[in-house]
């Protein structure tokens, strides 16, 4: 069954310093930039020794060239999930090293060899040895860092991965440079710029796996432990069901092929599409750079950006603007305006692809993580290839068209065509994604967008937890006390264990705070120390009780959570409530309770009930009406999580429609996990 954990916000750059200061995970690191660079030289390499083997011939070349691309798809096609078995099933830093060693001999001996045979045979062979290494790469990263820096290490992972595609083409173009003073020392047929890419590729094979050596810190596959007679056809059938069987990991992996889908097709009709905007190789090498450039944005830039929303959400949302820019790009025929929508729709694509590979990083046992990564691989590979050899073949039987409307003549090729249609396939799958995997179906994407922007909209999204969190909110005399207490009586008598706490007061500490707080003896404290006060024991709160009674599967039940310091510290003592709950999210790592319950209540009614009143209570009738209204705002912001009980009602009255709620929260729950 797949894990629900709560999905970080966006590392911050310190967090992205902080990951590679972890030294396993920073010699890792180094090993997949130097992979990874290896792997696009290698490509520009090879693809331009097609060439120059075709002797001249126009067509020959352009045969030849398709057909590196149509032998890298091969080994993802019959080898992808097995490779992904391996790496799950023996030790993964040995796996790395001996493929490692594999790509650099094979890559020194494609210029050895010097003919189309080998070229193609080799290129099949580096193609499968490198579908062992990635899943076993990407086994090994949750299992170097904590939880809470997964997306920082996926986001400098991903950065390296794409990041070094424009280093790896400034280094091809530079080879040219240079292959023409060597050729007048060497043979020639030694010396090309193709044959030297393929020589510092195969170098840097070498040095990734005398990296990887020294790396003991990489586990063995968790399933490595089981038995070695275990066949690997049930391993494999395990893995393909694990992966069906996930509503969330069927939405991630739909998606992140529609991210790769829009991208391929630009990066397959790149050069049929510049040519009929009259620009030549120049532009086309800047557009083909667009792509990367703006995956790289997307990947370095874009979840600090988007911080404030939940990664479910923002998943699919990121596919879909992607593949819009695609559309947009489809119907423009200015070269400028070209390269822009290119970067952003790279930037948005790189943006879907880091969140998703963090959350699959999230829910993924380990146990079967690296055939799910396998699998992951080998799809995009077959999507992304496919793309680049089918697009070219389509684009050229739609051809050229000229529509006349009025006196206006405007043409189209059928690059443009095929990437308008690849653009609506991909909304579509960016739409599906989303309707699949948002975390908040009752409130539109919209209400999110005008909440992010004034800073309050990561107050309110969260993750799901093992056991079940209830917070009581209201103001002073609603009754949330009476109510907290009857609501434990109640689950724990169909069963349910439940820890019953408070703020401030739910811990030692806690209770030191709340006398300081409360205590009418302890006079004016600046509202922001107030709020800085109710954070530190909110933090320890959550720290030492809220989130290991979560973790355990119990129901934790509090009366007066974050909410109430937007509402006290932020309306009543007129501080910005949106900074305020930053401040509390920091304070509690983003844990959001699953309901809040709003017992709401005239101020004056509320105060009227009090028999005596302590520092809070004690300011004036005004203070208590902002912040009942800041309750109110909170929960028509996210009325998911909010339910707000009429306080004027009976105890009784009142008890029945919070259990009724609670009701339905659970069978969701319950739901929920089934579809998992």
């Amino acid at each position: 069954m797949a894990k629900s954990l709560p999905y970080p916000g966006a590392p911050a750059q310190s967090e992205t310093r902080s990951v590679l200061a972890i030294p396993a995970f920073r010699r890792l690191w180094k090993s997949m930039a130097f992979s990874s660079f290896g792997d696009w030289l290698g490509l520009l390499a090879t693809t331009a020794l097609a060439q120059e083997l075709s002797g001249g011939n126009y067509k020959k070349a352009n045969f030849a060239i398709a057909g590196v691309f149509i032998v890298r798809l091969l080994p993802a096609v019959f080898l992808g999930p097995i490779a992904g078995v391996i790496a799950d099933r023996f030790d993964r830093r040995r796996l790395m090293i001996v493929t490692d060693i594999m790509r650099f001999a094979l890559y020194l001996s494609i210029p050895i060899v010097g003919n189309y045979l080998w070229l193609y045979t080799a290129t099949v062979l580096v193609e499968a040895v490198t579908l062992f290494w990635s899943p076993a790469k990407e086994a090994s990263v949750p299992n170097l860092v904590p939880k809470n820096k997964l997306e920082s290490a996926n986001q400098v992972s991903l950065l390296a991965a794409y990041g070094t595609a424009p280093i790896a083409a400034l280094v091809f173009s530079l080879l040219a440079l240079f292959a023409g003073a060597l050729s007048n020392i060497a043979p020639v047929r030694y010396t090309s710029t193709a044959d030297l890419g393929l020589y510092i590729d195969a170098i840097s094979f070498l040095y990734t796996a005398w990296v990887v050596y020294g790396l003991s810190e990489i586990p063995r596959g968790a399933s490595s432990k089981a038995s070695v007679n275990e066949n690997i056809g049930k391993s494999l059938f395990d893995g393909f069901k694990f992966v069906s069987g996930s509503k969330i990991i069927r939405g991630l992996i739909f998606g992140m092929l529609g991210a790769f889908f829009a991208a391929g097709a630009v990066i397959g009709l790149a050069r049929t599409f510049v040519g009929d905007l009259h620009a030549g190789d120049a532009a086309y090498g800047v557009l083909f750079g667009s792509v990367f450039t703006g995956l790289a944005l997307g990947i370095s830039v874009g979840p600090k950006v988007f911080s404030q929303f939940s990664r479910r959400r923002l998943f699919g949302a990121a596919l879909t603007i992607s593949s819009f820019f695609l559309i947009l790009l489809a119907l423009i025929s200015n070269l400028v305006l070209a390269i822009i929508m290119t970067i952003f729709l790279g930037a948005f694509a790189g943006v879907s692809w880091v969140t998703g590979f963090t959350m699959l990083g999230m829910e993924v046992e380990d146990e079967v993580r690296g055939r799910t990564f396998a699998f992951v691989q080998s799809l995009i590979r077959i999507s992304l290839v496919l793309v680049l050899a089918i697009a070219p073949v389509i684009a050229a039987a739609i051809g050229r068209h000229t529509f006349a409307v009025g006196g206006l003549h405007a043409s189209y090729n059928g690059a443009a065509f095929t990437m308008f249609f690849a653009g609506v396939i991909g909304m579509a799958v960016g739409i599906v994604s989303y309707l699949q995997m948002r975390d908040r179906p009752t409130v539109s994407l919209w209400s999110d967008v005008i909440a992010a922007f004034r800073g309050d909209l990561g107050g309110i999204t969260g993750g799901n937890q093992a056991g079940l969190f209830i917070s009581f909110e209201g103001g002073e005399g609603a009754g949330k006390s009476t109510q907290t207490e009857l609501l434990k009586k109640y689950l724990e008598s169909i069963g349910e264990e439940v820890v019953l706490t408070r703020e401030p007061g739910g811990t030692p500490l806690g209770n030191q705070l709340r006398k300081i707080l409360l205590d009418n003896a302890t006079g004016e404290i600046s509202p922001r120390a107030e709020a800085l006060i109710y954070a530190a024991d909110r933090a320890n709160h959550v720290h030492a009780l809220i989130r290991p009674a979560l973790e355990s599967g119990k129901v934790v039940i509090t009366d007066r959570y974050l909410d109430s310091s937007i509402a006290y510290q932020g309306a009543g003592r007129v501080l910005a409530p949106a900074e305020v709950a930053r401040i509390s999210r920091w304070a509690t790592e983003r844990l959001i309770p699953t309901l809040t319950v709003i017992i709401d209540l005239p101020a004056e009614v509320g105060l009227g009930r009090l028999q005596s009143r302590d520092r809070l209570e004690a300011e004036p009738l005004a203070f208590h009406e902002r912040v009942r209204q800041e309750f109110l705002s909170l929960a028509n912001s996210d009325p998911e999580r909010y339910f707000i009980v009429d306080g004027t009602q009976s105890i009784e009255t009142i008890h029945e429609l919070i259990t009724e709620r609670v009701k339905n929260i659970k069978l969701l729950k319950i739901n929920q996990t089934k579809k998992k």
